[in-house]
């Protein structure tokens, strides 16, 4: 349908022009393969939930079964590949300023963490993700960002998810459209060209619906609002001729004149914006679409062929239910035309004399070959989606060498580590970008979330930040030729000034550290990224190892004294993964003279060496 006249080239006719082909026109991912996402979308859900594009005819004679094999397999990926909150780990990459990790990770893991539920988030992404080759996320400038379902897409760039505007078809009843008036919906001063009431009342209006020649009005029923973004022609927000564009959102709603046959729009919102409020986390990527392969796609075939197999194995039991009789005898044909069907229990039968009477035998001899096809190609799914017998919770055939089953197992992983490890970095990507901002805008605002804090947690971030504060006074003091003033005093004096204006002069200050500090996320996840109890052993083996070199004679390590140690000692902290230069230690080879007259303060490695604890094997 399209827009009145009046609105030609609008918004409005935009919108439903681009829905209209992103339902219906395929694009060319490469010669020879035509690709449309509305159906790929489509697809994917029938086959997940044991569906057939032609109906299942259910409760017919026709009706086709479905051995679903696709979602077992799509269960498993959501297990293997899952991401949880617990394998967040928050810190700021600035020794000086760990006092920040500290206050983020506490406002994150006792505040942020309960209050929004980021596992559901995390894993509609994820489920999205796997299930048809991307999830999409929308920031809301809240603390948890919304899920986009792909089913609500009214229309995307097909060859780019996030290459053009995309347009978010919404289904709201009532009351939860009321809800974003919060939000500056249907207010003219953002762009609006009707209120939030006047779009309920047309929705109200054209409510009814054609049944058997009859209108029927509904009990409930939902208001489509389309919610575009993107770069767009700057008339779009002017309304007037330009040939510029600039980056804008549009919420608009249409309403039908039922005279004309026409549909006119009506604008909710519409105003600049400065970035893309998307993310997109996708599967293995396909360029030259906008999806990438989803987990139900790459079974496409497989499910295809089981169906099929499924369904020539119920004909044959079809045909198997059936007795079917055969006879020479006319006469008994003519007194049992419909056979046995009405006959009564232990009825005697006459037959005359030198006439058979015989059953049929309908075994359906090839019924075997297609169960045979039917785990073929079960096999082959398992196959494409990593999923070997180890991963299934299958037990090993007997005599099979451990050493063996632990490397298959490894390998079943590994796809999966693969994957999870793409994901983890998507997450990373969004709390450094969407939600440690907010954090650090909660934390600023933070009276309430300050006072939760125990003395103890109070004195420690009060000591980190007056020590902060001194530093950088001395520094500028030395700067402006200036002697700087002792450290410890004032870092006095910063107390003093704390406890003088209390948590206000205190939340003063964390804005100003919040401001600038250099925030960043890190997603722990095993076998992707650094494990850090594994990193901490690693340290520990490491610091044991130069202790155990210490001569309290000389006052020396004799690791840094003799050129094989100190060439022994870089390998283990290359293998361990870290560099001599992580180190404060020497580790290079000493000259002679180096080697007499070189004496480390070594009090605090004293200190430490008269802690017993248990030995650790060097890594």
């Amino acid at each position: 349908m399209a827009v009145s006249e009046d609105q030609k080239g609008t918004v409005y006719e935009y919108i439903l022009a681009e829905e209209a082909g992103f339902s219906t026109l395929p694009i060319e991912v490469v010669d020879g393969w035509s690709w449309q996402m509305k159906r790929h979308i489509k697809v994917s859900t029938l086959y997940k939930n044991s569906q057939l594009e032609t109906g299942k005819m259910e409760g017919t004679p026709s009706e086709k079964p479905v051995k679903n094999i696709v979602l077992p397999l799509l269960n498993l990926r959501y297990r293997a590949e899952d991401i949880d909150v617990k394998d967040v780990v928050l810190y700021v990459d600035d020794s000086d300023e760990y006092y920040l990790s500290f206050l983020v990770k506490k406002y994150h893991d006792d505040v942020f963490v309960v209050e929004n539920d980021l596992d559901t988030f995390f894993d509609e992404v994820k489920e999205s993700k796997i299930d048809y080759g991307a999830g999409l996320a929308k920031d809301t400038g809240q603390a948890k960002p919304d899920f986009v379902s792909l089913q609500s897409l009214a229309f995307v760039d097909q060859t780019d998810l996030l290459g053009g505007p995309v347009c978010i078809k919404h289904q709201f009843t009532p009351d939860k459209l009321k809800d974003m008036e919060k939000v500056g919906w249907g207010d003219e001063k953002n762009g609006a060209t009707a209120s939030v009431d006047d779009v309920i009342d047309y929705a109200e209006q054209e409510k009814t619906y054609s049944y058997q020649d009859a209108k029927v009005n509904t009990a409930g029923y939902y208001i489509e609002v389309y919610e575009l973004h993107g770069v767009l022609k700057s008339e779009y927000l002017l309304q007037e001729s330009s040939d510029k564009f600039a980056r804008q959102m549009h919420v608009v709603c249409f309403k039908t004149d039922k005279q004309t046959n026409t549909k006119r729009g009506v604008t909710l919102y519409a105003k600049k914006e400065r970035r893309s409020p998307f993310k997109a986390a996708f599967g293995d990527k396909i360029y030259g679409r906008a999806l990438g392969r989803g987990g139900v796609e790459e079974l496409f075939e497989p499910q295809i062929w089981v169906n099929y197999d499924m369904i020539r194995m119920k004909e044959m039991l079809d045909s198997v239910s059936k007795i079917i009789l055969k006879t020479d005898d006319p006469a008994l044909a003519a007194r049992h035309p419909s056979g046995l069907k009405n006959m009564e229990n232990m009825e005697i039968v006459e037959v005359m004399d030198g006439k058979n009477l015989e059953v049929i035998n309908t075994y359906p001899r090839n019924l075997v070959l297609f169960e045979k096809s039917v785990a073929d190609w079960e096999q082959h799914a398992q196959q494409v989606a990593a999923a070997n017998d180890s991963i299934l919770g299958k037990q090993p055939a007997s005599g099979t060498p451990f050493k063996l089953q632990e490397l298959v197992t490894a390998e079943s992983h590994g796809l999966h580590d693969y994957r999870r490890g793409k994901y983890a970095k998507w997450i990373e990507e969004v709390y450094r970008d969407w939600i440690i901002p907010y954090i650090a805008r909660k934390i600023t605002q933070g009276a309430k979330f300050l006072t939760e804090l125990t003395a103890d947690e109070m004195d420690f971030l009060s000591e980190q930040v007056a020590e902060n504060l001194a530093n950088r006074q001395r520094n500028e003091q030395v700067l402006e030729g200036e002697i700087p003033e002792d450290r410890e005093l004032l870092k006095e004096k910063i107390r003093e000034d704390f406890k003088k204006a209390g948590n206000k002069r205190f939340i003063t200050i964390l804005k100003d550290e919040l401001k600038n500090a250099p925030l960043k996320v890190k997603v722990n996840v095993s076998n992707k990224q650094k494990d850090l109890s594994l990193m901490v052993d690693k340290l520990v083996n490491i610091f044991r190892f130069v202790f155990s070199t210490y001569d309290p004679n000389s006052g020396q390590f004799l690791v840094f004294q003799n050129k094989g140690m100190v060439k022994l000692f870089n390998q283990i902290i290359e293998s361990s993964g870290f560099t001599p230069a992580d180190f404060n230690f020497q580790t290079s080879t000493p000259s002679p003279m180096q080697a007499q007259n070189v004496r480390p303060n070594t009090q605090p490695l004293k200190a430490l060496s008269n802690v017993k604890e248990s030995p650790i094997p060097v890594t």
